[in-house]
């Protein structure tokens, strides 16, 4: 049982920076992976980001390689998404994830990850 808030969404211009918290509650969240998606309306849930549970092992989409980076604080339950050169391209909702099964994989699709937050709006004006 695991609860996950997304925090730290907002408003900012083209270029600028975006920190996103994701916290749990429940269950500490030392064993488990962590992921970041994205989501715009109309269009399908996408990976972004994840970071495994035991190697701190990091994978990134292609669209966010270079420019975002995931890291994760296990004593404070807490997993991060810092999000710099921020694009137009990059408004959506984005929420964070848990993978409890603690199988070493890259983890870019929805169905491998069991819980999820609410999520945390985006947006990146021209």
């Amino acid at each position: 049982q695991v609860q996950l808030v997304e925090s730290g969404g907002g408003l900012v211009q083209a270029g600028g920076s975006l920190r996103l918290s994701c916290a749990a509650s429940g269950r500490t969240l030392s064993a488990y992976a962590m992921g970041w998606f994205r989501q715009a309306p109309g269009k399908e849930r996408e990976f972004v980001a994840r970071i495994s549970w035991n190697s701190g092992s990091t994978y990134y989409a292609d669209s966010v390689k270079g420019r975002f980076t995931i890291s994760r604080d296990n004593a404070k339950n807490t997993v991060y998404l810092q999000m710099n050169s921020l694009k137009p391209e990059d408004t959506a909702v984005y929420y964070c994830a848990a993978d409890s099964t603690r199988i070493k994989r890259v983890g870019v699709s929805v169905g491998e990850y069991e819980y999820w937050g609410q999520g945390t709006q985006v947006t990146v004006s021209s």
